[in-house]
């Protein structure tokens, strides 16, 4: 692990990423129309339309600016051109993004209409496009990478196997000084104190703590004391998982056997450092990894039994699963294998090993499964009702 390396994109700031995207980002719903039509007029550009960004305030605003900001600063982005109705917020964002030192722009509707404004902005992003796509990657330490995890449509295979399995990543990533994260607080419920035992200090203990009752607070505040179908849900139940603490035990597998978690992040937020880190996240997919490509991450572990789908515009998202029925029938979805685990023809170790040799072949250019079929899921999470 020390000496691997990886073949990225060297930032502005010094960060690594694994793609090239230039973005066409709405700052809200109603410009989403301009964005794709940016994106129709400019092959090479991806828009990322999304249902939010109007009337929001307080830390729904803030978690707002932190997704729109951290989407565009990914180090898997090398431009972003910013597409707002009005130029507070369209401005606001691109400030953001411009600390990093990557090339963008706003532009505004209001005043124009969206012909002009399409006329605009299509004419920056050619510009963009040329510029971006004479980068070239360069050689990179792969503990420079910043990793993602969560699984999806889990079952007892999950719990056995791929979790495991990136666990073990986990484990040797951070100890090679890289950086990942964990979350999915919905889905601790019931081993949380097994993950409280693995913060590093009791400061980071009393954070993740906090996140959790603030969760079991919103619950119980709203007289739900009854997830049935939610958490679990009805794939988990048939594949075996029939209580939410079931599914937290297979969860919390992959956090490694080893490593400590060294802080605690809001949604959307960076890590400030290298290490493990939890982030108080929605347990919903698309939802959750989304919040992670804007707090920086640049790959995503996903392990699944029951098979699930989901991919992410600008983090590629790689699929692990366990169970040798949804390897076999969904296959076109399943980037790696882990099956063997359960026949004992394959190590946890080993499939880690695996895992990492496809981490390293996704960083290089390979794409997801996801990626070459078209999932471009980008859900925002919004924390409750607009003003």
């Amino acid at each position: 692990m020390k000496d691997l390396t990886i073949y990225a994109y060297r930032r502005e700031n010094g960060r690594v990423g694994i793609r090239n995207h230039v973005v066409i980002l709405p700052v809200d719903d109603i410009s989403n129309a301009a964005c794709e039509a940016v994106a129709n007029n400019i092959k090479g550009t991806l828009a990322l339309p999304h249902a939010y960004g109007r009337l929001q305030f307080g830390e729904d605003l803030e978690l707002f600016f932190r997704t729109m900001i951290g989407t565009g600063s990914n180090p898997n982005v090398a431009a972003v051109i910013v597409i707002g109705i009005e130029p507070g917020w369209t401005q606001k964002i691109v400030d953001g993004i411009a600390k990093t030192g990557k090339p963008v722009a706003g532009f505004s509707i209001e005043g124009q209409g969206d012909i002009a404004c399409i006329a605009q902005a299509s004419r920056k992003a050619k510009e963009f496009v040329q510029w971006a796509t004479e980068l070239q990657r360069t050689e990179c330490k792969f503990s420079e990478l910043y990793i993602s995890a969560k699984c999806g449509e889990s079952d007892t295979t999950t719990g056995l196997a791929s979790c495991p399995a990136v666990g073990n990543v986990f484990d040797k990533h951070c100890a090679n000084g890289g950086v990942a994260s964990f979350g999915e607080t919905t889905e601790l419920t019931g081993a949380e104190h097994i993950v409280a035992a693995k913060a590093i200090n009791d400061t980071v203990r009393q954070q993740f703590q906090a996140m959790f009752d603030d969760y079991q607070k919103l619950v119980f505040g709203e007289k739900t004391d009854d997830l049935s179908e939610s958490q679990p849900t009805k794939g988990n139940i048939a594949g075996g998982l029939t209580t939410i603490e079931e599914k937290a035990l297979g969860n919390v597998e992959k956090i490694g056997k080893k490593t400590k978690f060294v802080g605690c992040l809001k949604p959307a937020e960076a890590p400030a450092d290298k290490g493990l880190w939890f982030m108080d996240t929605s347990s919903a997919a698309a939802e959750a990894v989304t919040l992670w490509a804007a707090s920086g991450a640049v790959v995503h572990l996903f392990p699944t039994g029951q098979g699930n789908i989901i991919g992410n515009p600008i983090e590629p998202v790689i699929k692990l699963s366990g169970n040798p029925k949804t390897v076999k029938g969904m296959s076109e979805h399943v980037d790696v294998d882990v099956s063997p685990i359960l026949q004992g023809e394959m190590t946890i170790d080993q499939a880690g090993e695996l895992l990492i040799e496809t981490i390293v072949r996704t960083a290089n250019g390979r794409l997801t499964a996801a990626e070459a079929l078209g999932h471009r899921e980008f859900v925002m999470t919004k924390l409750y009702r607009s003003a």
